[in-house]
């Protein structure tokens, strides 16, 4: 969104966008229960786990446990940016998070290092660095193996590292495989993150219009409207969100009301009439 949009709606920011701030990122006291028992996770090391469908607010989860863990002192946080990456690869970004220089070639020097560096971040803070994963249903079966074994030492009596993955059903289902048990039993904090309902999603609306600072962008009326339509995904909610504001900026209009909410929708219902007509014929 340029500028010019931006000042017509005395916007600071496209609250309908994936990329808004953080604090534009509606937090519920489910979710942060979650995040503070990430928190306390970091202390003791382990794993966490968010499951939910595609577009349900699985890395907007991570971008707020990310900003809330940022506030807690010694932390150390790294994100994984290829979920997808073999081994080798999995340890070269291991190595820049962690700033160590890894030889992937050496998986068991490469280990050591790691192992010793957690150990040593561990003794001065008493906290466990933490490694968030995204997508990980995209994850080498031989990389998430790979994890669990480097998160711990000492016959897995000594947890170095705290681990946080996300993914779709996809990854939930393999965890409840026999392949990936020994992973599974060492997840001792979850989040399962269903179908929102309208209320929720109106909650969310209403939370990123305010932080966008134009709570009445939209009225009541249109809001309790997709939000009904979205069929509790946050993603498709705030798709049809940002098409109603293309729209009503390029009409110029003053705020989204109920017309250009029917003009918006009955674009698409008109067409499937046409269909519908032709197979008639």
């Amino acid at each position: 969104m340029n500028s010019k949009m931006l000042a017509l709606y005395g916007l600071k920011w496209n609250p309908f966008t994936h990329n808004v701030p953080t604090e534009a990122l509606h937090v519920t006291p489910r979710l942060e229960s979650f995040c503070w028992r990430v928190q306390q996770l970091a202390g003791d090391g382990g794993f966490a786990l968010v499951t939910g469908a595609p577009g349900c607010g699985k890395s907007a989860t991570l971008r707020i446990l990310a900003a809330s863990l940022a506030t807690q002192r010694d932390v150390s946080l790294g994100v994984i940016s290829r979920p997808q990456a073999n081994i080798a690869d999995f340890y070269r970004e291991m190595g820049e998070l962690f700033g160590v220089e890894l030889r992937p070639h050496n998986r068991f020097a490469g280990a050591k290092i790691l192992r010793q560096r957690w150990q040593a971040h561990i003794q001065s803070t008493l906290r466990r660095p933490v490694l968030v994963i995204d997508e990980a249903q995209e994850m080498q079966t031989a990389v998430l193996a790979e994890l669990r074994l480097l998160a711990s030492s000492d016959l897995d009596s000594n947890i170095l590292l705290t681990v946080v993955l996300a993914g779709d059903g996809r990854l939930a289902e393999r965890l409840r495989s026999d392949e990936f048990l020994p992973l599974a039993s060492r997840v001792r904090v979850r989040l399962p993150i269903e179908r929102a309902s309208p209320q929720d999603l109106q909650a969310c609306l209403g939370h990123a219009l305010r932080q966008a600072g134009a709570p009445t962008l939209m009225t009541a009326e249109v809001i309790a409207a997709i939000c009904d339509h979205a069929q509790g995904n946050p993603r498709a909610l705030m798709i049809m969100a940002a098409e109603l504001l293309e729209a009503a900026a390029q009409r110029e209009a003053r705020q989204i009301d109920e017309t250009l909410f029917f003009e918006v929708s009955a674009v698409p219902a008109a067409g499937e009439a046409k269909v519908a007509i032709r197979r008639r014929r």
